[in-house]
């Protein structure tokens, strides 16, 4: 026995002496080749010691919002949102204590405006039926207000697609396919499906990139697929197309997509067919002729006189020439790659593109003929009630359904090493995404945000959430001093 611990002893001792010596060494090389390089300063005025700089600050991403985030402050969503988000999905108890955590002083601050008679519970009602394509073979109607915002297989892993796919079944609400083509992940769950043509038009493409009307006809044959989505630009990169890594491009998401495996799938910056205003309903209604499905498209909302000369060639064409929605992408929109100058600095954010196309619909009589569905950072009830008050028919989230997918906002999408195995195509990491559970949770807060905003608008007064109206919310101006929302858009343009 005595042998036992003294062999142990000297082999841990011999390991010990190899283990410092390989890091007595791995510090001399670094040294030397940290002082005889000349791309970065830090590590040339401080061998070694320098690196770590780049080690920390890489760490920043993921301890900032766990040690030193306040409640409120972290961005792209802060800790109080998320929180909502995750204990709704996990169905726990999502009340708070103590009082607020949001000042209601900073300026931008949302308030709705409380009735002195509220709306009982026997009073309450559900969401209205909203039909969408009134002109078309097959209508869509539907309740949901809250939906599921385009992601693609492939900038999302197979399980998530699954889990997203069972969740909207779950909810009753519909699924947006994202540009990335119609896979049968989306299809497994059995929910409503809105398929979105990007500009490479994935799934629906002929051999040259064109417009294939016997794909879309493919398509619109899955009687789950109900509405078809044409998209202009995205929130995170208006101006620029879709960005997929090689990397993540398989063999599955290259034939589903009808593009080389392993090469970065990049598409154009706008489609061929679409030049001015009037193209855009040229191509509405070629998707629409052929899948006979109500179809809209998608836009960040910036330069905006094109709505104008759009919205008069309606009335000069006809009514049922008009889209059957349109979806308006806030600025702060959210993506897995894009570029950082597109990200911060490019188009309106929703506070002021969805009331803007909402009055211009109306000063052109369209109002009732378009629904209007709104998208950008609206997670929680009182942004989704929010944006029914501006004038939106629909709200949909991606990044909130990520969150209910157990998304810890670690900031990988675009690397294919996200931990919680959302955006990934690592097998390893991918396993800890349950399908059954995370649909569940997925269900669980998407029926929260319709309650909530269903709250927000019992106390308001009214019997469901599309009821809100802009006089219902008042916003708090540089004064301190809040001014109801009617006045503030009542001549916006």
């Amino acid at each position: 026995m005595n042998n036992f611990i003294v062999l142990s002893i000297n082999v841990f001792a011999s390991l010990f002496i190899v283990v410092l010596g390989f890091i007595v060494l791995s510090v001399i090389i670094f040294y030397f080749r940290d002082i005889t390089q000349t791309k970065h300063a830090i590590r040339r005025n401080y061998p070694v010691i320098g690196r770590f700089r780049y080690f920390f600050e890489r760490q920043g991403e993921f301890f900032r919002q766990y040690f030193f985030a306040l409640d409120r402050e972290e961005m792209p969503f802060n800790r109080a949102e998320r929180s909502w988000v995750y204990r709704a999905a996990k169905d726990v108890d999502h009340t708070a204590a103590f009082g607020s955590t949001q000042s209601l002083e900073v300026t931008g601050t949302v308030m709705f405006m409380n009735c002195a008679f509220p709306t009982l519970d026997e009073e309450a009602l559900d969401p209205s039926n909203v039909t969408l394509g009134p002109y078309c073979k097959t209508p869509y109607t539907t309740n949901s207000i809250f939906n599921i915002s385009g992601m693609s297989f492939g900038a999302l892993s197979k399980p998530a697609v699954r889990a997203l796919s069972k969740g909207a079944k779950l909810a009753g609400c519909w699924y947006n396919t994202g540009e990335g083509g119609l896979s049968p992940y989306h299809l497994e769950g059995g929910g409503d499906i809105v398929f979105q043509i990007g500009t490479a038009k994935y799934g629906v493409r002929d051999d040259n990139g064109n417009l294939s009307t016997a794909k879309l006809k493919e398509i619109a044959a899955h009687e789950q697929v109900k509405m078809f989505e044409i998209k202009l630009s995205q929130g995170a990169k208006p101006g620029k197309g879709g960005m997929l890594p090689g990397r993540k491009v398989n063999a599955e998401i290259a034939k589903i997509r009808g593009i080389p495996e392993g090469q970065d799938s990049i598409s154009p910056n706008g489609h061929l067919e679409i030049k001015k205003p009037s193209d855009i309903l040229d191509m509405l209604a070629t998707v629409r002729n052929a899948t006979g499905k109500p179809t809209g498209f998608k836009a960040v909302i910036g330069e905006y006189t094109w709505l104008e000369t759009l919205f008069a060639e309606i009335n000069h064409r006809g009514i049922e020439s008009a889209p059957d929605f349109i979806t308006i992408d806030s600025a702060d929109g959210g993506t897995g790659a894009a570029p950082q100058s597109l990200l911060d600095s490019v188009g309106l954010p929703l506070r002021e593109s969805l009331p803007l196309v909402i009055n211009l619909l109306e000063k052109h009589g369209l109002r009732e003929r378009v629904k209007v569905i709104a998208s950008g950072k609206l997670i929680v009830p009182s942004k989704v009630a929010w944006a029914l008050a501006l004038g939106a028919d629909f709200v949909v989230s991606a990044r909130g359904h990520m969150f209910a997918l157990g998304c810890i906002q670690a900031m990988q999408c675009n690397k294919d090493t996200c931990p919680t195995g959302i955006t990934t195509h690592d097998k390893r990491l991918q396993r800890g995404l349950n399908v059954a559970d995370k649909a569940q949770r997925v269900a669980n807060y998407n029926k929260y945000v319709h309650y909530g905003a269903g709250l927000i608008a019992h106390s308001c007064g009214v019997s469901s959430a599309r009821e809100l109206k802009r006089e219902h919310v008042r916003i708090v101006q540089e004064s301190g001093l809040s001014e109801p929302l009617d006045k503030i858009y009542e001549n916006y343009k």
